[in-house]
């Protein structure tokens, strides 16, 4: 999760917030990406289940936040 921590510093440093609405797009494509992967070691039997579902749970949270912050940057503008 550090990388979608680094993307969210990353559209802090936006320049408007047309900007930021993009940078913080960018960080929610790459949160399901992540858990994209992260379901795929499961499946693919690579990592079980448990050692996973913690990581799932936070990458669900992230998706939700990010997303959330995108529709209200979005009824600000």
């Amino acid at each position: 999760m550090t990388f979608e921590f680094e993307r969210s510093e990353w559209s802090r440093s936006a320049e408007s917030n047309k900007d930021f609405i993009s940078k913080q797009a960018i960080a929610l494509k790459e949160a399901k990406e992540t858990r994209y992967w992260l379901k795929l070691l499961v499946k693919s039997e690579i990592m079980p289940e448990v050692k996973i579902v913690s990581l799932l749970d936070e990458c669900e949270q992230l998706i939700r936040i990010i997303a959330k912050s995108i529709v209200t940057s979005k009824e600000k503008s």
